[in-house]
């Protein structure tokens, strides 16, 4: 598989056509796989938040207590549309679609809203989405048009996006928000599988620039108040993301190396666990399962915010020639 930039990814209907300030750069992959015709986007999208950056002045009122403690997941969300359009083959996708679909049955209690830090939004400083209805932001192209004729009209919350940025300005963290982008396929593409009926607010928070993985811990316990606030915090990414490694004989070996120290790491005891993250570089074939990590620092704000929270190995199987995994904390 290899990296290409010569087509920009397609708006949803009735958003803007132009890269804008908040939609600066894309990476998408195309690939030919075993003869399949299938093109996969797999890659990582870096914007530019659309509001001023500035540290959130007041977190407005706390809300209530709901009694039931949230869960937080990591879960792997594939390439592209995966789910939703014909790539010519189906290696381990039933597996994770089934994992997917079961996702809503991991809170005790549903939730009144969920959070969500993809692998495919990058900004100087967190950066939450404030829009009452956000659009589908393709970031990927090369597929047939299906592929942009997808729907998923997850209402959004301001109310939430301003708590986030309160509870991250208590922690120190400055913050922006961007009220025009739309959710991108990190978030649409999963969540439209685990909940295909779009009735929970849904906010999209930003990795931050510089990929610092203690940052994103420590954002994570900024964010951990938020599981006794009836919102369910789920990191999108993937445990493996080399994009010349998918399909390819050699990449199985590898992958299980670094999915054997990542499993024993999530369910390590916290602290160590938080220890073995911030050093996650350090572990067998690391570089080699994530040359760049967007795709594995949604998990360490998941850990963040689990606390005390020990994880539990949700999902592990074979997609695409790898080896992925999802943890569930709480």
């Amino acid at each position: 598989m290899s990296d290409s930039h010569s087509a920009p990814p397609v708006p949803s209907p009735g958003s803007s056509t132009s890269d804008g300030p908040g939609l600066s750069r894309r990476k998408a992959i195309v690939g030919g796989v075993v003869g399949a015709a299938g093109i996969l986007a797999l890659g990582s999208q870096q914007g530019v938040a659309g509001a001023p950056t500035e540290r959130a002045s007041s977190q407005g009122p706390t809300p209530r207590p709901t009694g039931a403690r949230m869960p937080t997941v990591f879960l792997p969300h594939g390439g592209g549309p995966w789910p939703f359009v014909d790539l010519g083959f189906n290696q381990g996708f039933d597996g994770l679609i089934r994992y997917l679909k079961s996702v809503p049955q991991v809170p005790k209690t549903a939730p009144r809203a969920i959070l969500v830090i993809s692998a495919h939004w990058e900004e100087a400083v967190p950066t939450v989405m404030t829009a009452e209805r956000p659009a589908l932001y393709f970031d990927y192209y090369g597929f047939p048009p299906a592929a942009y004729q997808l729907t998923w009209p997850a209402p959004g919350d301001p109310a939430l996006a301003a708590r986030v940025r309160g509870l991250l300005a208590q922690s120190g963290f400055s913050t922006a928000e961007d009220p025009t982008r739309g959710f991108d396929h990190g978030t649409f593409v999963p969540l439209k599988v685990s909940y295909p009926e779009p009735t929970i607010p849904v906010v999209q928070l930003s990795l931050v620039k510089g990929l610092d993985p203690a940052e994103h811990l420590k954002l994570g316990r900024a964010l951990a108040p938020l599981r006794d606030e009836g919102v369910f915090i789920v990191g999108s990414g993937m445990s493996y993301h080399n994009m010349r490694g998918f399909m390819q004989a050699g990449a199985g070996p590898t992958s299980d190396a670094f999915d054997s120290w990542l499993r024993e790491t999530l369910t390590c005891a916290p602290a160590e666990r938080d220890r073995r993250l911030s050093d996650w570089d350090d572990a067998p074939a690391a570089r080699a399962c994530h040359p760049r990590e967007e795709h594995l620092l949604p998990l360490m704000v998941v850990a963040g915010a689990a606390g005390e929270s020990v994880g539990q190995i949700a999902y592990n199987d074979v997609f695409m020639g790898v080896r992925l995994s999802a943890v569930h904390f709480g």
